[in-house]
C-alpha cells in the first residue's frame, strides 16, 4: 500500500476521534466520515509502518447506520464527528469505547452500566466560543488548524446563538473593526462568546478583545436588545491582551446588565459568570448529577467536592448531606459558588479557592474528615499526590469520580486500586452528542 493508491475497504470499527477503521493487507486504515458497515473506495493519503490515513472517495455500499447529514459545515468544522450516523449507533460506539478503555488501561472487570443520554442529540449546548475570522465572520476552527469555518445555524446550539452571531458580524462589518492576528498580535476582536441558562432562558454575550474598549459598543447593545428581547441580560468585554491561545483574559468589563446570568440545575439556582465552569448540556448534566448522588449516597454525610467549579455538584447534594466543602482553583467560580449557596439558602456548604491538592492538604491540617470525596478533574485527570492524599489522609468510604477523559479515569482507577479503593461500577454519560467526547462517572469504595 502506497500514498495515492485507491483501495477498497470495509469499515469495521470507529476510533475515539470518530474516524472509521478498515483493514488492507493487514494494516489499519483510518478514514474520517465513514460508518461501521460502509464498503468504500479510499484514497490513501499517508502511510506509516503499521497503519495509514485515507479519505473516502466513493461509498460502494452504505452502512445501515448512515443518516442524512443536516449541517453544511460538517465535513470542514472541527466540532461534530458523528452527524453522518444515527444517534443510537453513536451511543453504542461510546459505550463500547468507555468499557474497552477501562478494561485495557484500568485492568478492571467492574461492570459498565448503560450509557446515559437523551433521545434528541441537537440544540443542547448552553455555551459557545466562536473565533472571529479575518473577514469578520464567526465560526469554529477546522480540525487540527486555526482556520475558521463559518457554521451558520449550528445544530448543537440554541437558535438564539445564531441570532446573536448575526447581529455581531453585521456590527463588525459595518464599522470595519479590526480582527486579531495570532502571528502579529495586532487587531482587536478575538472571540465572540455566548452563554444561556437553559431553564431561565437568560443570555450573556461576551466579546473577547485585544485592547481596552470596543468602538460603537452602544450600538451593539441596542441591536442585541432588539434581536434577543428580554432574555438578553448581559454584554461583557473580556480583556485578553496576552499572546496566547487561551480564549479568556482575566479582566471583564460589564457594559450592559450584570456580569452574570442564572440557570437552575437539579433544583439549585446557579449563578454563571464568564469564567465559571458549568456543564454545557443542562439536561444530561442533571442526569449525570443524579447518578453521582446515587453513587455518593450523601444523606447525613460530609462531602468533599474537589474541582467543584461553581459548586453545582456539591450544592445539588447539600440538602441531604451533613456538610459540603468545595475546592476550585478559579477565583471567579468560587465567588459564584458562595453566592449560589447563599441564594439557595444553603448553610452547610463551604468553598475554598486553591489547587485541589493544596486545599486537600489544608483540610487535612484542619482535621477535616470526609465520608465521600467527589473528584471532577480536568482532562488530564488527578495528580498522583492528590489521589494519595484523598486515599490515605481523608480515607473516605466512597469516591465518586466524574471524568471527561476515560483514558485518564482508567489510569487513575489503577492507582486507586493500589490505594485500597475498589471500583464498583461506572456509567458513561453522553454530555456531548455528535462529538467524539463522552463523560464517565465511577464509584469507588474503600476495601475492608
Amino acid at each position: 500500500m502506497r500514498k495515492n493508491d485507491i483501495v477498497e475497504l470495509e469499515i469495521t470499527d470507529i476510533t475515539h476521534e470518530g474516524s472509521g477503521v478498515g483493514r488492507y493487507e493487514g494494516q489499519a486504515v483510518f478514514v474520517p466520515l465513514t460508518a461501521v458497515g460502509d464498503k468504500i473506495k479510499a484514497h490513501i493519503l499517508k502511510v506509516k509502518k503499521n497503519y495509514a490515513f485515507a479519505k473516502c472517495v466513493e461509498i460502494i455500499q452504505a452502512s445501515k447506520h448512515r443518516t442524512q447529514i443536516d449541517c453544511d459545515a460538517f465535513a470542514r468544522c472541527g466540532g461534530c464527528v458523528f452527524r453522518h450516523i444515527d444517534y443510537e449507533c453513536e451511543s453504542v460506539l461510546k459505550q463500547n469505547r468507555v468499557m474497552q478503555t477501562m478494561q485495557r488501561i484500568g485492568k478492571t472487570n467492574a461492570p459498565c452500566m448503560p450509557i446515559i443520554c437523551k433521545e434528541n442529540p441537537n440544540r443542547y449546548r448552553n455555551k459557545a466560543m466562536y473565533p472571529v475570522a479575518a473577514d469578520g465572520e464567526i465560526g469554529f476552527f477546522s480540525r487540527h488548524s486555526h482556520r475558521v469555518v463559518p457554521c451558520g445555524d449550528c445544530m448543537l446550539h440554541p437558535k438564539e446563538f445564531y441570532v446573536a452571531g448575526n447581529v455581531f458580524t453585521a456590527f463588525v462589518k459595518k464599522y470595519n473593526i479590526s480582527i486579531y492576528n495570532e502571528e502579529t498580535h495586532t487587531g482587536l476582536l478575538r472571540h465572540f462568546y455566548v452563554r444561556q441558562g437553559k431553564q431561565t432562558g437568560e443570555l450573556m454575550v461576551c466579546v473577547v478583545i485585544n485592547g481596552n474598549d470596543l468602538p460603537h459598543r452602544e450600538e451593539l447593545v441596542k441591536n442585541l436588545k432588539v434581536a434577543l428581547g428580554i432574555n438578553f441580560k448581559s454584554l461583557i468585554l473580556n480583556i485578553n491582551t496576552n499572546a496566547t491561545n487561551v480564549v479568556l483574559g482575566d479582566k471583564n468589563i460589564c457594559i450592559y446588565g450584570q456580569e452574570y446570568i442564572y440557570d437552575i440545575l437539579c433544583g439549585v439556582k446557579v449563578r454563571i459568570s464568564p469564567h465559571s465552569f458549568y456543564q454545557v448540556n443542562h439536561d444530561v448534566a442533571e442526569l449525570l448529577y443524579k447518578k453521582a448522588a446515587e453513587y455518593a449516597q450523601p444523606n447525613g454525610k460530609n462531602i468533599l467536592d474537589l474541582y467543584c467549579g461553581a459548586g453545582t455538584i456539591g450544592l445539588s447534594m447539600a440538602r441531604e448531606a451533613k456538610s459540603v466543602i468545595g475546592v476550585e482553583i478559579v477565583d471567579a467560580a468560587i465567588r459564584d459558588a458562595n453566592i449560589n449557596a447563599k441564594e439557595n439558602d444553603i448553610h452547610n456548604a463551604r468553598f475554598i479557592c486553591g489547587d485541589a491538592r493544596d486545599a486537600a492538604e489544608q483540610l487535612k491540617r484542619e482535621n477535616i474528615s470526609a465520608d465521600v470525596v467527589i473528584l471532577d478533574p480536568p482532562r488530564k485527570g488527578c495528580e498522583d499526590a492528590l489521589l494519595y492524599t484523598v486515599a490515605n489522609d481523608f480515607s473516605p468510604e466512597r469516591i465518586v469520580y466524574v471524568s471527561c477523559d476515560v483514558a485518564t479515569l482508567a489510569r487513575d482507577t489503577a492507582i486507586l486500586e493500589t490505594l485500597g479503593y475498589n471500583l464498583q461500577e461506572y456509567t458513561p454519560v453522553d454530555l456531548f452528542p455528535r462529538t467524539a467526547h463522552v463523560e464517565t462517572v465511577a464509584l469507588f469504595e474503600r476495601g475492608a
